[in-house]
């Protein structure tokens, strides 16, 4: 050990000769110096690598042709598809189907319900199920579900088609999160977690102008504006489950990367890194692992505060909008800069952390920025400020990115990852339906209270990961000081974090 780093030499190809004999000692070798020889961890728990060009080249087709692009537009649909209810909100969908503002607050917190019910299966399936067939067909079954919105007529049609969407949708961040840290090295990940929240934010800005468009169509064939804002999301949702049902990949060795034996190799190395093997066992030491861990509490605790302003500003942003004088589609219109500046936070926030490192540092310092905006939401009078205020508050849409990244980089074992995946959604679902509930009508247009709880929310959060980042911290300077240079497993092997004595935490 030197210089705050850990050293570890490897022999990766003669491990896969003995348990694989797929090639010639020639070849293993030759593959293995173009790939890596010496791998190094610094204090962040970065692996310092050299890329070689067949991996740059593996690289940019899981970038741009067999998995981000279909994560990018599964993300945008989803996104845009449950908050139609929020664009529907400005338009006349109250007044069509009588319903009140208080029954109007529990459409945004039902589709929640939905989601939550549905993380026990999902538990359970994601582990067993190829993760691309899962995700198409439950695609297609919430664009049906958001097709069949264009015919309800009152307030109980809706809230059961809004607990359908929300259970067929629940399970896309578990498996976006799962497939993204199969298919990725640890460092690579943060970028592509950012992806799934960047797509968030543009179907926010896009969907403002697709909104705004909409809902001129009022009066179209004798339908509402938010009726064919239903039917066309529905529809293009299910062509594009069918898409992903065919297209989308979920194995680092498909076929459909037409891989070469070095590229293979290159494959099993990267898998080495991101501790990430496949297991259809359910291993439940490893979930009795994580729940002794002080930080599976702060990261769950954590997703659930930072939540419930995502739930309000999903539901109502519109709404508050028209409370600072818009009218109701000029407000979905306003939806379009909240948009672009929830991608600019998180593209900031991951250049610093690719850059710098301390990812929970960074989702702290975003967490401070929505604080700021809240308070101007509730302290100035101006429409100005108040807008520039809610800006800000979407800096939260940031920190989450990071909460996940730390998550996805910092823990290994198939079953405590899924574990940890489902749980934060768990809780995640949770602070999405407590939510738009301390938004109460009677409050309008401050809604004081629920902004002082968001404040106080995002303040309790900050304590709790830093909390979580001072414990991996700890485990890293006691492994870091004892040098550790045990054997590293088999790139097969599922094991823990806590496992692995080579492991080292990205803070």
């Amino acid at each position: 050990m030197a210089d705050g780093k850990i050293e570890y030499t490897i022999e990766e190809k003669h491990e896969f000769e003995e348990k694989q004999q797929v090639h010639s000692a020639t070849e293993s070798t030759m593959a293995a110096t173009d790939s890596l020889q010496q791998v190094e961890y610094d204090a962040r728990g970065d692996r310092i690598y050299v890329q070689s060009e067949d991996e740059k080249r593996l690289v940019r087709k899981l970038d741009f042709m067999f998995v981000m692009p279909f994560i990018a537009i599964l993300n945008f649909l989803q996104f845009f598809d449950k908050s139609t209810i929020n664009y529907a909100g400005s338009l006349t969908i109250k007044q069509d189907t009588n319903t009140t503002a208080e029954q109007f607050s529990w459409l945004g917190s039902l589709f929640y319900l939905g989601y939550l019910v549905y993380q026990l299966p999902n538990q359970f399936l994601i582990q067993r199920v190829p993760i691309s067939k899962y995700i198409g067909i439950l695609i297609i079954l919430w664009g049906t579900v958001l097709s069949v919105t264009f015919v309800a007529k009152n307030f109980a049609q809706l809230a059961g088609l809004r607990f359908l969407l929300g259970f067929f949708e629940a399970a896309m961040y578990p498996c976006c999160i799962m497939l993204i840290s199969a298919m990725y090295r640890r460092r690579e990940q943060a970028a592509r977690l950012g992806v799934v929240y960047i797509c968030n934010g543009v179907a926010m800005a896009v969907g403002g102008f697709i909104g705004y468009g909409i809902g001129h169509m009022e009066g179209l064939h004798g339908h509402a504006s938010w009726q064919w804002m239903m039917i066309i999301l529905g529809v293009v949702t299910i062509f594009f489950g069918f898409i992903c049902f065919f297209a989308l990949i979920d194995d680092p060795y498909s076929r459909f990367l037409n891989l070469t034996p070095a590229m293979r190799d290159i494959v099993a190395e990267r898998q080495r890194d991101n501790a990430v093997v496949h297991s259809k066992e359910t291993k439940y030491y490893q979930i009795k692992e994580a729940l002794k861990e002080p930080r599976y509490y702060c990261f769950v605790v954590a997703s659930m505060l930072i939540n419930f302003q995502n739930g309000a500003l999903n539901t109502f942003s519109t709404i508050i909008t028209s409370g600072f004088g818009f009218t109701g589609v000029d407000s979905i219109l306003l939806s379009v800069p909240s948009g672009v500046v929830d991608c600019l936070y998180i593209i900031a926030a991951i250049w610093y952390n690719n850059k710098y490192g301390n990812t929970l540092r960074v989702a702290n310092v975003m967490l401070l920025f929505a604080i700021v905006g809240l308070v101007l939401l509730v302290a100035i009078p101006l429409p100005k400020a108040k807008l520039l205020g809610l800006y800000l508050c979407w800096s939260y849409a940031a920190a989450y990115t990071m909460l996940l990244a730390s998550v996805a980089n910092n823990v290994s074992g198939y079953t405590k990852k899924v574990f940890y995946s489902v749980s934060i959604v768990v809780f995640y679902t949770i602070g999405n339906f407590a939510g738009p509930l301390m938004i109460v009508p009677w409050q309008a247009p401050l809604y004081l209270g629920g902004m002082i709880a968001y404040m106080v929310s995002n303040a309790i959060c900050i304590v709790l990961l830093e909390f979580a980042r001072y414990s991996m911290l700890k485990k890293n300077q006691s492994r870091m000081k004892d040098g550790s240079k045990a054997d590293r497993p088999a790139v097969m092997t599922d094991i823990t974090d806590v496992e692995d004595p080579n492991f080292i935490y990205r803070l």
